[in-house]
């Protein structure tokens, strides 16, 4: 598929190549697992969802069964993509006015459009329990393949006890604060010999999350919302003065629904629809596909990252406005997504200087996660999101639960006039996105991938398609290159160089007015801004799969 002369970017890794089926995850033990399940007769949903559970045991600052959940889902026998957003809502009994009242007492100005994301009111409905169920009741292969069947390796792990990856134990370490409420039950989070975050090596058990894991699989969604880990998700968050209910839990659904897309060269790329930020990698590589200005450009040089600096600040400037929840604020995606829109947000790029002041457009003329990719011996794929969002999240533990639970509600908006604005039972804003292409000649699967953290991910979908289909990249050396961050996901924000790209790529884009961060670029602390990718392609002759897994994480790719 890649002739060696035309790899432009040497890894040091090789891509993982297999025929048969190939899962590629951010830790080997989860990846294991999916592979297990291939093997033994299941299809990629099936082996999905036992990832999924393996990374809530493995890396529990990063996803689990108190977080969120998207999906999207290539039916290889139809050519179709599906798409699954299992995200949770705001409680009912929690308004704009309480939120704003309550976060003026925490030293909150009038002026401030956001809650403090240690605040109880950030914990929004988990949705993930739902989706892993709800995803396998629809696409998985049914038969022997049971939501309790699927969950048993995580159950095992989780039982018997996993060691630590390094990364993970840095992390689990870094954010171990997050866990120190009074009232809480981090206990179950940290190691019984030290009281403190586990290390490197060290086995970990969590049977608490092995009880919670067994009783969704023998009970379902049903036995999760509406049973004892209900309740105890209910009791952490009132005795933090939230306002949560059993109701809330109870009225939680899934929704089917349709993924959007845009065409970039020679495929249609596929994003989870609002109240995602998909959107955003979409707009970028409109607004890319309207300069027309990238081919020949070396990659990482001040030209070539100027522009996509640019395009990616006008699609953030534009997100995070219009993504709201569809049911309550639904955005114009039609308007955003036509060449006509795109052209006229390009009109004022200067191919030198950076734009002084990007604000959201009007398209109409009136007006932080794991991540991974599956694909079975029928050609189906999956890739997948779950994540708590800012490690830990909320950092409370429900009673004998062994998760903690996400803080989702942070991303809502305090100021009244804001799609995306606190309201009752609402989604807010999410930064979680799986990703799919597919060829334009024939629909076949070109693609499965994701690049987790916050809002590095429409970045890094954009930097992983432009490295595979303009560079030539193949899957590993794609994921491997040095990537940009604008850190806050803003359209003002700073923008972090990984290390390999040139300082003196750097010191140009400064002198064109960009705002580029001078940290220290080595180390955990500066890998994780640049998030953790997987990308499985398949060769459309031989349908050999080609799989890359991120060495910013303890991930692997496993081929069959």
């Amino acid at each position: 598929m890649w002739k060696e002369d035309e790899m432009r970017f040497r890894s040091r890794r090789s891509p993982v190549l297999g025929r048969h089926g190939m899962v590629a995850t951010s830790q080997p033990l989860a990846s294991q697992a999916g592979l297990e399940v291939l093997k033994a007769g299941g299809n990629a949903v099936d082996a999905a969802i036992a990832v999924a559970a393996v990374l809530n045991v493995t890396e529990p600052c990063s996803t689990g069964l108190g977080g969120d959940c998207f999906m999207l889902y290539y039916e290889a026998a139809t050519e179709k993509v599906h798409g699954l957003n299992g995200s949770g809502r705001s409680p009912r009994a929690l308004t704009l006015e309480r939120a704003r009242a309550e976060a003026r007492k925490t030293g909150a100005s009038e002026e401030d459009d956001e809650m403090d994301p240690t605040h109880v009111h950030c914990v929004t409905v988990p949705g993930t329990a739902a989706g892993w169920a709800d995803s396998l009741e629809r696409f998985g292969s049914g038969g022997a393949f049971t939501l309790s069947r699927v969950l048993a390796p995580a159950v095992r792990l989780a039982d018997e006890g996993f060691p630590v990856g390094p990364v993970t134990a840095h992390w689990w370490r870094e954010n171990e604060k997050q866990l120190n409420r009074p009232g809480n039950h981090q206990e179950e989070l940290l190691s019984p010999a030290t009281g403190r975050a586990p290390v490197a090596g060290e086995v970990f058990r969590n049977p608490a999350l092995a009880a919670t894991m067994r009783e969704l699989g023998a009970g379902g969604k049903e036995a999760f919302y509406q049973g004892r880990v209900g309740r105890a998700i209910v009791e952490v968050v009132r005795a933090q003065g939230g306002c949560l209910t059993l109701e809330d839990l109870a009225a939680h659904e899934s929704a089917w629904v349709e993924p959007i897309f845009t065409d970039y060269g020679p495929v249609r790329v596929w994003e989870i629809p609002p109240n995602g930020q998909g959107l955003t990698a979409l707009l970028a590589l409109n607004y890319l596909s309207a300069l027309d200005r990238l081919e020949g450009l070396p990659h990482n040089g001040p030209d070539y990252l100027h522009q996509l600096l640019e395009v990616m600040r006008l699609a953030f400037a534009d997100t995070r406005y219009f993504v709201a929840d569809p049911a309550l604020c639904p955005a114009p995606l039609p308007d955003l997504l036509s060449p006509a829109y795109a052209a006229r947000r390009v009109a004022g790029f200067h191919p030198t200087r950076a734009q002084a002041d990007v604000q959201a457009g009007t398209p109409t003329r009136s007006s932080s996660t794991v991540s991974f990719q599956v694909v079975d011996p029928a050609g189906n794929a999956v890739s997948f999101v779950n994540s708590n969002y800012m490690h830990f999240g909320s950092g409370l533990v429900p009673r004998g639960c062994g998760f903690t639970l996400q803080n989702r509600g942070h991303n809502f908006s305090l100021s009244p006039t804001h799609p995306n604005v606190l309201a009752p039972g609402k989604r807010p804003f999410h930064t979680i996105i799986p990703g799919l292409a597919t060829r334009l000649d024939s629909g076949a699967l070109y693609a499965s991938f994701s690049n987790m953290g916050g809002f590095m991910q429409p970045q890094g979908h954009v930097q992983l398609l432009l490295n595979l289909l303009l560079h030539r990249m193949d899957p590993q050396a794609a994921v491997d290159a040095p990537r940009f961050c604008i850190q806050d996901g803003s359209a003002q924000g700073a923008a972090a160089l990984e290390e390999g790209i040139e300082e003196d790529v750097l010191e140009e884009l400064r002198a064109r007015g960009h705002r580029v961060a001078g940290e220290e670029r080595r180390g955990y602390a500066h890998r994780v801004v640049f998030g953790k990718a997987q990308v499985i392609v398949r060769d459309p002759v031989t349908g050999v799969l080609w799989g890359g897994s991120d060495g910013r994480g303890d991930g692997c790719v496993y081929g069959w």
